[in-house]
């Protein structure tokens, strides 16, 4: 059974030597995610790389996702790398702070002092320390600590209920979407953005960096909550990015979130995908917990497109068991996901001729319980309309464009391949799509398949032709009669 759910391993020390790379890619990964909070720029060109070689010799695309650190606002260092902070004790947040210790730490985020006001309660380290302020003087923010424990270097501080006012694009994210471009990324996760203006500036600076990446909004504030409409549309997907959103909105208010936001997603073709602490006790323990495979299955039931790993690859004992549970996980909730395609076509309006071919094909599809479907495609688009509705029928996406084929690793039950675009004939490109499905061994002489192609053959937004076929029934056209 192919899994149509992909897989994102984030890499770092854990998953950096090469044969566990590909071991990883044998396993099961669809898109490695770079953490641009760590690492210099040739750490990450090393990496892109080693992936790009590790997809090659195993024979199956690897996409490539650039996540900005964007302005992740954290307390500075300690004198001894780490204090511990006691119940209803005091304790200062200073802009101006060198060295901290027990009374006071600095701040990497110095308007800080200027965007709390009395009463707001500051968490600290996803909120296992909680800090209520009781005033601010100047560049000090003088807090009671209301839940202690240990405080090490460069912890994150968040608001409770949002609020903060820094922009979402650092200078650092700046010069990253410079590195990005160069490695040649597929996607670009942008940190921290409240609205679409945010998106949209992040697309400017990436497109005049000569980078066509596609561009993922990681849902992580209060106000992107409330923003998510203007944000989706200004994007080309989101992440649900559970953890600093939980500490923002509080824990109990994810789930449901999760759902509304993979929901808002699909309904509008933008991609989504799952994030954070989904398969955490595997950073140190060879099986996952109970709890873990449940929190992966519900959101492949939600219909999110991929599912990521975080720590569990960048720097647990076992990056590849990780992605091999995680891999069964998600074919086993696959199996009990429902189908509702009738209701969700009948709910749709088309305006576009290519759409309406994609949803036409899907529907086609699962009547005529087909093996396959085969999308020729420049851009991906058809494939992507194709997978916004569960049908449970593989979608093979077809395509000459190097590109699209990498930025389709994270479109749900789609499969890209490359194929050669040497002519115009479109019988002759048919046949060829029928050749790779078979010389890919998913279907056989006999079957019965699906596929949609674009008149004039090469332009982007054509497709424009749905066509029933038995794998085998026609000859291959001669060459010679064009």
């Amino acid at each position: 059974m192919l899994r149509h759910t992909k897989i994102v391993a984030t890499l770092g020390p854990a998953s950096s030597d090469p044969q566990v790379l590909e071991r990883m890619v044998h396993a099961g990964i669809d898109v490695v995610r770079m953490n641009f909070s760590h690492g210099k720029a040739e750490d990450h060109i090393a990496r892109a790389t080693a992936i790009r070689e590790a997809s090659e010799r195993a024979g199956r695309p690897v996409g490539i996702l650039a996540d900005l650190q964007g302005p992740k606002i954290r307390v500075g260092k300690f004198a001894g790398d780490r204090v511990q902070l006691h119940k209803d004790a005091e304790f200062i947040l200073d802009a101006r702070c060198e060295l901290g210790d027990t009374t006071r730490v600095g701040l990497d985020y110095k308007n800080l002092p200027r965007d709390v006001k009395t009463g707001d309660v500051l968490l600290l380290d996803d909120g296992r320390i909680k800090l209520v302020v009781n005033r601010v003087v100047g560049a000090e923010i003088h807090t009671i600590v209301r839940v202690g424990g240990e405080l090490s270097n460069n912890k994150g501080i968040n608001r409770q209920g949002g609020g903060l006012t820094a922009p979402a694009l650092t200078a650092k994210d700046m010069d990253d979407i410079k590195t990005a471009a160069l490695i040649g990324v597929d996607f670009v996760a942008v940190s921290f953005p409240k609205s679409a203006a945010d998106m949209y500036m992040a697309q400017q600076l990436l497109r005049a960096a000569g980078c066509e990446a596609l561009l993922i909004a990681k849902i992580e504030r209060t106000e992107a909550v409330a923003n998510l409409d203007e944000i989706l549309d200004a994007s080309d997907g989101i992440m649900v990015a559970r953890g600093d959103l939980a500490v923002e909105v509080g824990d109990a208010a994810v789930p449901a979130l999760q759902k509304k936001m993979i929901r808002a997603a699909r309904d509008r073709n933008k991609l989504t995908i799952t994030a954070t602490q989904m398969m955490e006790s595997m950073i140190g323990s060879p099986v996952p917990t109970r709890a873990e495979v449940s929190d992966v299955a519900n959101a492949v039931l939600d219909g999110t497109d991929a599912v990521m790993l975080s720590a569990e690859t960048a720097s647990g004992k076992y990056p590849v068991d990780v992605v091999e549970a995680m891999s069964r996980v998600c074919l086993e909730a696959e199996k009990s996901a429902e189908v509702t395609l009738d209701r969700e076509v009948l709910n749709r309006v088309f305006t576009r001729i290519d759409q309406s071919i994609a949803m036409a094909a899907i529907w086609t599809a699962w009547h005529l319980k087909v093996k396959a479907i085969a999308s020729l495609t420049q851009t991906g688009s058809t494939a992507l309309w194709m997978s916004r509705l569960n049908s449970g029928v593989p979608i093979y996406a077809l395509t000459p464009e190097m590109a699209s084929r990498n930025q389709m690793t994270l479109y749900r039950e789609v499969f890209p391949l490359l194929m050669s675009q040497m002519h115009q004939d479109r019988d002759l490109m048919l046949w060829e799509a029928e050749q790779i499905l078979l010389d890919q061994g998913v279907v056989e002489h006999g079957d019965l398949i699906v596929l949609t192609i674009g008149e004039p053959i090469g332009a982007s937004g054509g497709t424009n032709t749905l066509k029933i076929v038995r794998v085998g029934e026609h000859p291959a056209p001669h060459l010679n009669d064009q």
